[in-house]
């Protein structure tokens, strides 16, 4: 009977769900689980939520729920982190402030002054959990799905002892939209995907032991199904390869697409039109979020039943638990250099074998030259804001923003000191200390 603890349980539909995935799987059913998080009103919503889902489908789970983290921790077998510090006024601030500026943002949560700054907020928090975790529960398996992923896991190898990965859907989720596409069925994709989170690459993808690309490149001259993806296509025409994220998501994480009012129209498509025009994610998440704390549920907890999503964390504890093998992509410490064409100290994403043995990254060998290229345009932004956080580095966060591919294609270097020294100011109170 694992003990599985989640921190951050106040995002109410999210660690449902998650909890949902556990019990869907026998060996699971009678885990202890553990709904942390700081926000009583949250928390209590999560837990009905989660006491329904017992009671509902028959299976034989514990449910606690505390407002001490350390409480939460102690004892675990894993930890499922899912926190976001600072509620609404930080992540109004990292989207507004840059659009004040001209840096047009979409999601504003993995690169860009978005992402900076919300692992900033996040980092000293990540800091904490893991000096408990190493006094309450030290063999515990911490699995991260807070963002900026690549920024608090790569925090998390360089400055815990805390063994961490991080999981992110973002993987199956374009299987199922190649398989939209190219008219395959998903589940008989085969598909090796590496580089780090949110740009990551299809390096192969097979259906009957036939290659998907060529299917995929005639879907793309098809407009009504181009419209669907454009950014996304864009970057496999001119770089070879299908990447992980959405196209609102991936416009961020390079110069090409957001610093011009007619190129965003262009790539405006079908599926994400207000994501790519304007920052609209962060309207619906503090309408969401205002509803949540006025008691407002999403779901009925009479209605609520076990169903399996496509998430990792389940089948990474079902695996660990019974030994049963799986392949997952997850998000590791480059250290033994995965993809050596990548710097040692990132975090990347790449295939891990995943048994009663624990995690096993897989070596693929370096990635196409073109491909690493974009990942490390990435990965630089990263490492300096992982130092400026953990030194209390001033100059190391500035020098993030100026080498985020898309502040830099729209700004020039005194307006982004501007800008950074303005976001440091309005969140001061969020962030590490900074000389």
């Amino acid at each position: 009977m694992p003990k599985i603890t989640f921190i951050g349980a106040g995002s109410m539909v999210f660690a449902k769900n998650l909890v949902g995935d556990i019990l869907s799987f026998d060996e699971l059913s009678d885990s202890e689980i553990a709904l942390m998080d700081i926000d009583e009103h949250r928390l209590e919503q999560t837990t009905k939520l989660a006491e329904a889902l017992v009671e509902n489908s028959d299976v034989n789970a514990t449910i606690e729920s505390t407002t001490d983290r350390r409480e939460a921790l102690e004892g675990a077998d894993y930890v499922l982190n899912m926190i976001n510090v600072g509620g609404t006024e930080p992540f109004e601030n990292e989207i507004r402030i840059p659009e004040k500026y001209g840096v047009k943002q979409a999601i504003g949560d993995t690169l860009g002054p978005g992402g900076i700054f919300r692992g900033l907020r996040t980092i000293p928090t990540m800091l904490d959990i893991a000096r408990d975790m190493e006094e309450v529960c030290p063999n515990a398996l911490l699995m991260n799905y807070t963002n900026p992923m690549a920024i608090l896991c790569w925090t998390m190898y360089e400055a815990t002892d805390v063994e961490t990965v991080g999981l992110c859907h973002s993987v199956p989720h374009t299987a199922e939209a190649i398989a939209e596409y190219t008219d395959v069925p998903q589940d008989k994709l085969e598909y090796w995907v590496a580089g780090i989170n949110h740009v990551a690459w299809f390096l192969e993808c097979k259906w009957d032991g036939l290659d998907v690309y060529p299917m995929l490149e005639d879907a793309m001259k098809d407009p009504e199904t181009y419209q669907k993806d454009t950014v996304r296509f864009e970057m496999m025409k001119h770089f070879g390869a299908f990447v992980t994220e959405s196209s609102h998501h991936m416009s961020e994480y390079v110069p090409y697409f957001r610093t011009d009012e007619e190129t965003i129209e262009e790539m405006t498509g079908t599926g994400y039109a207000e994501r790519m025009s304007t920052a609209t994610y962060l309207e619906g998440w503090k309408e969401r979020s205002e509803d949540r704390d006025d008691g407002t549920l999403d779901v009925d907890p009479e209605e609520v039943t076990i169903e399996r999503s496509e998430e990792y964390a389940s089948r990474l504890i079902h695996s660990i638990e019974t030994g049963t093998p799986r392949r997952l992509n997850l998000n590791v410490s480059n250290d033994q250099e995965h993809i050596p064409n990548l710097p040692a100290e990132a975090c990347v994403e790449v295939p891990c074998l995943v048994d009663g043995t624990g995690v096993r990254p897989c070596s693929v060998g370096e990635l196409p030259p073109q491909l690493a290229s974009l990942c490390r345009t990435n990965v630089n932004v990263q490492e300096r804001a992982v130092t400026g956080a953990l030194e209390g580095d001033r100059d190391a966060i500035h020098q993030a923003v100026k080498l985020d591919p898309l502040t830099s294609a729209e700004l020039p270097l005194d307006e982004i000191h501007d800008m950074t020294e303005e976001l440091i100011e309005a969140n001061a109170e969020y962030l590490p200390t900074l000389e």
